[in-house]
C-alpha cells in the first residue's frame, strides 16, 4: 500500500511539473511583454526623477522641500511629458519611414 502511494503521489508531482511547464510555454509572450513593460516603465520613471531633480535644482530647491505627494505629482508630470515626447518622436520615424515627410 506505501508503494501505491508514493508512485500516485510522485506521478501527480510529475504531472502538476508538465502542466505547469506547459502553461508557461504558451504563456511566454504575455509574460515577456509584461517584463518589457515593468522594464520600459521602470526607465521611464528613472528618467522622470532626473528631470525632476534638474527642475528642482534650476529652483534651488531640494527634495527635502516637498512633501511626498507633492513630489508625485512632480514625477508624474515628468513621466507625462516623456511618454508624449516618445510618443510624437515614434509618430514622426513612422511617417518618415512611409515617406510622408509633408505631414511632419
Amino acid at each position: 500500500m506505501g508503494i501505491k502511494n508514493r508512485i500516485k503521489t510522485s506521478s501527480g508531482k510529475l504531472l502538476s511539473v508538465a502542466s505547469e511547464n506547459i502553461t508557461k510555454a504558451f504563456d511566454y509572450p504575455s509574460i515577456k511583454g509584461k517584463e518589457l513593460k515593468q522594464a520600459v516603465k521602470k526607465k521611464i520613471r528613472e528618467k522622470a526623477v532626473l528631470s525632476t531633480k534638474a527642475r528642482l535644482a534650476e529652483h534651488h530647491k531640494s527634495f527635502d522641500d516637498y512633501s511626498d505627494e507633492e513630489l508625485e505629482i512632480i514625477i508624474l508630470d515628468e513621466e507625462r511629458k516623456i511618454k508624449d515626447d516618445l510618443k510624437t518622436k515614434s509618430l514622426v520615424a513612422a511617417l518618415a519611414i512611409l515617406g510622408l515627410d509633408f505631414l511632419i
